[in-house]
């Protein structure tokens, strides 16, 4: 599969939606039950361009959205401020092609330009194929808690991915 890398806009927020929406109806890579609204997409991208957080696309040929990656703060004191939390989404129909790992590459070296220190990935214990996925990259395991979401009738455990990264060269307080 023909993959390129672009930089997402609003323009691409109804695509964006729909992988957002089919993960929530049919996995439970999102914690939420129901499907989300494009009042909720300006909401969320008014958020990343605030916080000067990328959104990154997969495109075929044909400039389809595969899949997208991005992070954001992960807790909001201060002292969190080199540690952001990342999310990549990929298409149903384009699942075990690759996307999953060129937007992955492609989210760690952008933590990199952007002198963040630390990417956690919270993904659903059940998730094999991102777990895998995150350790491939060097991600490790730094924690779990069960029973954190309940859906489809079941339990979920949230686990934990960390990969620390060699940025900034001259981290400060404050």
């Amino acid at each position: 599969m023909d993959v390129r890398l672009i930089e997402c806009d609003r323009s691409r927020s109804a695509e964006i939606l729909a992988i957002l929406n089919e993960a929530i109806e049919n996995s439970t890579a999102l914690y939420d039950y129901r499907p989300r609204t494009m009042a909720m997409m300006e909401t969320w991208f008014d958020a990343k361009t605030k916080g000067h957080y990328p959104v990154i696309g997969a495109v075929d040929e044909n400039g389809r959205l595969l899949g997208f990656a991005t992070y954001g703060m992960f807790r909001e004191r201060p002292a969190y401020k080199y540690t952001v939390e990342h999310s990549v989404y990929v298409h149903r129909d384009c699942r075990g092609h690759g996307v999953g790992r060129k937007l992955l590459e492609a989210i760690i070296e952008r933590a990199k330009t952007q002198d963040y220190h630390v990417l956690i990935g919270g993904i659903d214990a059940d998730n094999v194929t991102s777990i895998e996925l995150h350790k491939k990259f060097g991600f490790i395991f730094c924690g779990e808690i069960r029973e954190a979401g309940f859906k489809f009738g079941r339990w979920l455990h949230l686990v934990f991915y960390q990969l620390i990264l060699e940025t900034p060269a001259r981290p400060v307080d404050g």
